[in-house]
């Protein structure tokens, strides 16, 4: 297919409903609301449930959560451990650049500052995100560290001090189900966003406003019809912020009462006329925190948020019937739950809207989604985690495709996070476009056929352990509808299924050909023959459905 015509065809796909109803049209909007849903429960919802939550789905997984309950199924996935994972270990060290602080395998989250081993601590950041991206467990988790690195978005290459870059990354792990006023105030005097935004800088004598400017329009408060804070109300923040500084031996956050500004603060009509009084002393830093109080005083947060969720998790188009249906009820929750994020995430993954069938595969699929995704769905295997130079080279390997798709962990493009999940009206249509969609189809043929190797440690779909686990493998019709129901969210066009089989017979007419082949190859895994004979045939299967637009959706 010619790359022009990819691009209509996945156009088509991700606009129109598919002809089983899944999918939202331009125009077509879920009238259900955050009523629980009580209807079928069988492997479309489940999938549908699991993609959105987790990078990629396995078989395993779908089987697993497919015997639980609708609601407890959402309730595992929220389930989220409040342990942190290891922290990242020196993997970088080479002939030319010997770490003199931090031996080989170890951490350097306990060491010194480095001027000379930063860049190289940062990347191994990156590579250790990935990793836990890749090796996480079934549950939420990770799609909102992702969710959360977006919405307060810092650039590593900004940050400089690596250890303020795994600050932050463990912050947005520590509150990703968490208490969102609790989060916002850490995050305000985070080393990272302090360095970022420059509020280590910002002092009586020289306000800086780019956090205060960047709390409300970006953090808390929106640009919406009814976010109507001033400009005087940005320049009252940057005082009231003023005095918070960074200690570069601690590697911690702290109060400078001198450069603080104790002059009293006024805010606009839209904050109730509040009146901050200055303070003196440590006092001072209490301003702070009464300026979040008003903050989270006004409504106009929780539907932020609430919104900001929705595009992350159902869709990118928020009408008024969604803002009545789904928004407004979901900020009341909200709000009555002390701006926790737990209950608002319960209510939507649990809605009768969210399994709207006009709000299941809509998505198209982010870089990190699509390369994650990929090697979790076919559980393409990686070194042990004890050979931690290829673990970090093999994870860093995935770091840079989604680097070079447009989706760079750990330095998004700008403050306000990547464009595909601002941007009106493509939103993450963005992602496809006629240099990026080249490299995803480089990707899924790299790694069904050659593999990526380095090390000595090659990553690369092993196509018959994958098809070991998918029920009725030696029937070539049932393995099919079983495959694409797995790796394609949306119903195929009627001509797939037949390409897909030819593939797997070799182009010979009777179904026995795969299954006397597959069924010889399970009873003997030695015979070469059958072995190759299965190996290429899904090969060829396989990459047909990697090619297909509807497989870039979720």
């Amino acid at each position: 297919m010619e790359r022009r015509d990819f691009f209509k065809q996945l156009s088509s796909t991700a606009l129109a409903p598919s002809p089983t109803g899944k999918g939202r049209g331009q125009g077509e909007t879920p009238t259900t609301g955050l009523n629980q849903y009580i209807g079928t429960w069988g492997n479309v919802q489940v999938l549908h449930l699991l993609r959105r939550t987790l990078f990629g789905v396995k078989q395993s997984e779908l089987n697993s959560f497919k015997a639980m309950s609708m609601s407890n199924a959402v309730d595992a996935l929220l389930n989220v451990s409040a342990t942190q994972p290891p922290p990242p270990v020196n993997a970088y060290n080479n002939g030319t650049a010997i770490d003199p602080d931090v031996p080989a395998g170890q951490t350097w989250i306990n060491a010194t500052i480095s001027p000379n081993f930063s860049f190289q601590r940062r990347r191994s950041v990156k590579g250790w995100w990935t990793g836990l991206m890749v090796n996480q467990e079934s549950t939420i988790l990770e799609k909102m560290v992702l969710f959360w690195h977006n919405h307060f978005a810092t650039e590593g290459d900004t940050i400089q001090v690596e250890h303020y870059m795994y600050k932050n990354n463990v912050l947005c792990r520590q509150y990703a189900l968490g208490n969102f006023k609790t989060f916002v105030k850490e995050m305000t005097v985070d080393p990272g966003m302090l360095r970022y935004l420059n509020g280590y800088l910002n002092t009586k004598s020289a306000p800086d406003e780019n956090y205060g400017r960047e709390l409300q329009e970006l953090f808390t408060m929106g640009k919406g019809k009814d976010s109507k804070y001033t400009e005087d109300d940005v320049k009252a923040a940057a005082k009231v912020l003023t005095g918070w500084r960074i200690d570069n031996t601690k590697l911690q956050p702290y109060f400078d009462s001198n450069k603080h500004d104790t002059a009293n603060k006024q805010f606009s009509s839209f904050y109730n006329n509040t009146l901050i009084t200055g303070k003196t002393g440590t006092a001072g830093a209490n301003e702070t925190d009464e300026m979040l109080t008003m903050i989270f005083q006004q409504n106009e947060v929780a539907k932020y948020i609430c919104r900001k969720l929705y595009r992350w998790f159902v869709y990118y188009d928020i009408d008024a019937t969604v803002e009545t249906n789904v928004i407004e009820p979901l900020a009341v929750i909200f709000r009555n739950n002390n701006y926790e994020i737990k209950p608002v995430l319960a209510a939507l993954l649990k809605s009768e809207h969210f399994y709207d069938s006009l709000s299941m595969a809509c998505h198209i699929k982010s870089p990190i989604d699509f390369v994650i995704g990929f090697c979790r769905q076919f559980e393409v295997a990686f070194p042990l985690q004890t050979d931690y130079i290829n673990s970090y080279n093999h994870w860093g390997y995935l770091q840079s495709l989604g680097a070079v798709m447009q989706q760079d962990t750990g330095d998004p493009p700008n403050v306000a996070g990547w464009p595909a999940y601002y941007q009106a009206p493509q939103y993450y249509e963005i992602w496809i476009n006629s240099d990026t969609l080249p490299k995803r189809m480089g990707l899924a043929t790299v790694m069904v056929y050659s593999g990526y190797n380095r090390g000595g440690f090659k990553l690369i779909v092993d196509v018959l352990a994958f098809t070991a686990k998918i029920p009725n493998a030696s029937d070539p019709n049932k393995l099919i509808d079983n495959m694409l129901e797995l790796l394609v969210p949306r119903t195929v066009d009627s001509a797939v299924k037949p390409i897909l089989k030819a593939a797997l017979l070799n182009n010979q007419t009777q179904d026995y050909y795969w299954t006397d082949a597959w069924n010889a190859y399970l009873a003997n895994n030695n015979d070469t023959v059958n072995k190759n004979y299965c190996t290429n045939q899904l090969k060829l299967a396989i990459s047909y459905i990697l090619n297909l637009a509807e497989f870039q959706l979720n």
